[in-house]
């Protein structure tokens, strides 16, 4: 920082408690969008409703000229500028979020997508058209002064358009991208994939990974690594192995990332095994949610409040931000600043990643490089013993993140449980079997609108009652894998009631929301940090998807099926005997 303003920055930071502590580095280099005292003042005064709001918004001028600017008011305050002069200098100087992207409509979009003759129901049918047709609502394309004049934007400039999952969320997001992928894949659109991908490819040769989303304020953290799953649905969905051969040294560099970057040792049995988990290293509350945590940390004593923001910054990267799942153990479970999401070792992480480490094998397999097949086909089959042994429960057939410091697994439930089954990483072929009776144990089938996120209620948005899209295909394409037929049929009956959630929530809203409300009869969901927002990319990936895979049989008027034990055999009964019959 300049000298001014790291002295100002220093004076807030002993005005918030932490300069008798040693300080993590900040999240970024920007001086406005990441730390500072410009940031901690305009948050601070709490302008905008959303922190993320302040954050989006464009500079004016050159940065250098706008902290020259408010060092200058500053000063001339004594360094207490009152609200009235700091919004004036807001408003002087900052542009409104969204003005650095245009709409875009995709140039291989097309009117009726093959998938949609699949659908039987007349009235999915029709909705499907019109989720397909969201994908011009949801498209942006950056215009040229963010390349021309980068430093004043918070946006990350990326070459190619992209969709966006939609409301507050303006550019795009890591984990959301595979699902809104899935999405366009089927509604024929791999020339707007491989413009994401290449989007997130060229982020991995500059910083080394996919950043949390397209902010540089998100630079510092990730999400849940779905890079290597993106590249194989395209290059299956394409047979552009070219493409692959020329990038496949990238998809390596980001798991080089989480294998030096967020990798845990955990003895068990006498052995060591290497598993991954969410951490992340930078100081200072997250500058899209800036007040809030600053404000969380004021309730802690000054010697914690560095390692919360860490935390927080840990469950951001997890994309469950933020879930009972990260305040196991904490001295008070239902708040939020018992965090202690580096603490766990992820179920659902670890699952991807034992993916991503089969998929490499594969395409390296193909490319003809047998000896980089071999490496990773070797850490596959480390992983996947890892999972067996410190994460699989064999008496409760599932498995479960594992506690650092108490040395044991958190049995709660989450859908993200069942992650391995959805990944393909298992190797007893009951496994699915045993999942479905996990669910049955823990009466998930009894919701008839979706599957909970948790069956905790904290407040928090990845919790009872919140269900969110990707965790129900988590769920249903694992359980689809099985070869039982019972099982079977239950990810089927799964996939029927969130198809009538989303469905009833649209005809009565003509919105697709990002979660939903399934104690309610099917609603928007709530709680977190933010309102529902529409859109919305992944929630429309996962409709798709689904209605790719069931449409023979999904009905938009067949009401949630009740799927306790007793009810499974009438359930499936009639489906066994009309498949006897057409046989």
């Amino acid at each position: 920082m300049p000298g001014r303003t790291q002295e100002l920055y220093l004076l807030l930071l002993l005005g918030l408690g932490l300069g008798q502590q040693e300080t993590l580095p900040p999240p970024c280099e920007s001086e406005i969008y990441c730390h500072g005292a410009l940031l901690h003042q305009v948050q601070m005064a709490k302008f905008f409703q959303d922190d993320k709001h302040f954050v989006d918004m464009p500079l004016s001028r050159a940065p250098e000229q706008v902290l020259q600017s408010f060092n200058e008011l500053a000063k001339a305050h004594n360094h207490s500028i009152p609200r009235q002069q700091l919004l004036g200098f807001v408003q002087e100087h900052f542009q409104a979020p969204g003005q650095e992207l245009q709409p875009w409509t995709p140039g291989d979009w097309k009117d009726s997508p093959r998938f949609l003759q699949k659908i039987s129901d007349a009235k999915l049918r029709a909705w499907a058209g019109q989720l397909h047709t969201l994908w011009k609502k949801l498209g942006k394309k950056m215009k040229p002064e963010v390349l021309s004049h980068p430093n004043q934007f918070s946006l990350i400039y990326s070459e190619y358009p992209f969709i966006v999952p939609g409301g507050r969320f303006l550019e795009f997001y890591y984990w959301d991208s595979y699902w809104v992928m899935e999405g366009l894949l089927l509604s024929e659109m791999p020339e707007t994939v491989k413009g994401m991908l290449l989007n997130f490819l060229r982020l991995v040769e500059t910083y080394g990974h996919v950043p949390n989303g397209g902010r540089v304020y998100y630079l510092q953290r990730s999400q849940p690594p779905l890079l290597t799953l993106m590249m194989a649905r395209y290059v299956t969905h394409t047979n552009d192995t070219a493409f692959l051969r020329e990038h496949i040294g990238t998809l390596a560099l980001e798991l080089d990332f989480w294998a030096e970057k967020r990798n845990i040792s955990i003895s068990s049995g006498g052995s060591s095994y290497a598993l991954n988990r969410y951490h992340v290293p930078y100081g200072g509350p997250r500058p899209e949610s800036y007040s809030k945590d600053a404000e969380l940390a004021d309730t802690l004593p000054e010697g914690a409040r560095e390692a919360l923001w860490a935390e927080l910054k840990a469950g951001a990267e997890s994309g469950w931000d933020f879930s009972s799942r990260w305040l196991v153990g904490g001295t008070n479970p239902n708040s939020l600043s018992s965090i202690r999401t580096s603490k766990l070792v992820p179920v659902d992480l670890n699952a991807f990643l034992c993916q991503a480490e089969e998929l490499m094998s594969h395409f390296y397999s193909i490319l003809g490089n047998d000896s980089q097949a071999t490496k990773y086909r070797n850490l596959r089959a480390q992983r996947l013993a890892a999972l067996n042994t410190v994460l699989w429960d064999e008496e409760k057939g599932a498995w479960f993140d594992y506690d650092l410091e108490n040395g044991k697994k958190n049995q709660e439930f989450y859908p993200s449980n069942l992650a391995p089954l959805w990944a393909g990483c298992f190797s007893d072929p009951a496994v699915a079997d045993k999942a479905l009776k996990y669910l049955e144990d823990n009466r998930i089938l009894a919701f008839q609108h979706g599957i909970p996120t948790s069956l905790l209620k904290t407040g928090q948005q990845w919790d009872f009652p919140n269900a969110w899209a990707p965790l129900q295909d988590l769920v249903i394409r694992g359980l689809d894998k099985s070869h039982s037929p019972r099982t079977q049929e239950v990810a089927f009956q799964l996939a029927q009631n969130w198809i009538r959630t989303n469905f009833d929530v649209y005809s009565r809203k003509s919105a697709m929301y990002e979660k939903y409300d399934i104690n309610n009869g099917g609603e928007p969901g709530g709680g977190g940090e933010y309102e529902v927002q529409e859109g919305f990319g992944w929630t429309n990936g996962v409709v798709l998807m689904l209605l790719d895979r069931y449409g023979d049989r999904l009905r938009s008027g067949a009401w949630p099926v009740l799927l306790e034990p007793h009810c499974l055999a009438a359930a499936l009964l009639p489906n066994l005997l009309l498949s006897l019959m057409l046989w």
